[in-house]
């Protein structure tokens, strides 16, 4: 394979302002998702005007959230000795998706019941979207040339499956590291995969959210091992997989918990829930 020079991380410059493919590829992700959430709550007769309000919510506070998680695992590294306005300088990089997700569950709740919609109702909508979003998000970072892993050895087989765009992608001034954006990405098509048929068997209400979260973590727990720009909780202790682990404990539990207190299916729309005319 011949090398060449890495694709632009800018997608368009007009005067003194500069697009990023990184912030059109998440708007391109955010899109999709909202579409598909917007189909599934038309075919559960729902009112499709609340989905667009919670994600008029949610977005912003979830990056908001994102830069707030990154900004602090990575303080005394980067932030505490520097500028303070760095500390708002999103578009240098730096946002985390736990800190996305938590930010989004919080709106969820509170936003469920501003609305007096169940939460498990709106989650279990919403998780396809999500992962999905997140699958294509992770591109973003393909552009920036980075959330990537250590150096790839020569003669791996990643070589003769990953396409050459994508080796020379992540060619970084000689060295090709593996492509740990990509490998987080078909692991989340994957899981979107797995939720739609979940959905289809009408599980107990809840646990489409609850897999999205255990199945979504498992994949992110081995394939942050991988990467070498990890935030860190006390020395070698990788944030992501410890918010993993918790996360998937915690899910596992609320299956168990749910299965035994509720009898609400995905399927099942209160009549005062509908969409109107």
């Amino acid at each position: 394979m011949i090398l060449t020079a890495p694709l632009n991380r800018v997608f368009i410059e007009i005067g003194p302002l500069t697009i990023y493919w990184y912030g059109v590829i998440i708007a391109v992700g955010a899109g999709l998702g909202l579409w598909l959430a917007m189909k599934e709550a038309d075919r559960l007769d729902l009112n499709k005007e609340l989905l667009i309000d919670f994600i008029v919510y949610a977005v912003p506070i979830a990056i908001i959230c994102a830069r707030i998680y990154y900004v602090t695992f990575e303080w005394s590294e980067r932030y505490a000795n520097g500028p303070f306005w760095k500390v708002f300088a999103i578009w240098e990089g730096g946002i985390a998706i736990h800190g996305a997700i938590i930010g989004g569950v919080l709106t969820a709740i509170v936003f469920s019941r501003a609305r007096k919609i169940p939460f498990w109702q709106l989650a279990d909508i919403v998780a396809p979207s999500l992962i999905l979003a997140q699958a294509i998000g992770r591109w973003g970072n393909f552009m920036n040339q980075e959330a990537h892993g250590g150096p790839l050895p020569d003669g791996s087989i990643i070589y003769d499956i990953v396409p050459d765009f994508i080796i020379n992608q992540m060619t970084i001034n000689g060295v090709t590291y593996h492509p740990t954006f990509l490998y987080e990405s078909l692991w989340n098509i994957l899981i979107f995969v797995l939720l739609i048929i979940l959905r289809r068997y009408n599980p107990l209400r809840g646990e489409v959210f609850l897999t999205y979260v255990i199945g979504y973590s498992i994949g992110r727990y081995f394939i942050e091992g991988m990467r070498t720009d990890s935030l860190y909780v006390i020395g070698e202790w990788r944030t992501a997989q410890i918010v993993s682990v918790i996360a998937i404990v915690t899910a596992s539990l609320l299956i168990i918990y749910r299965r035994k207190t509720t009898t609400i299916r995905y399927n099942d729309i209160p009549n005062n829930k509908k969409k109107k005319g």
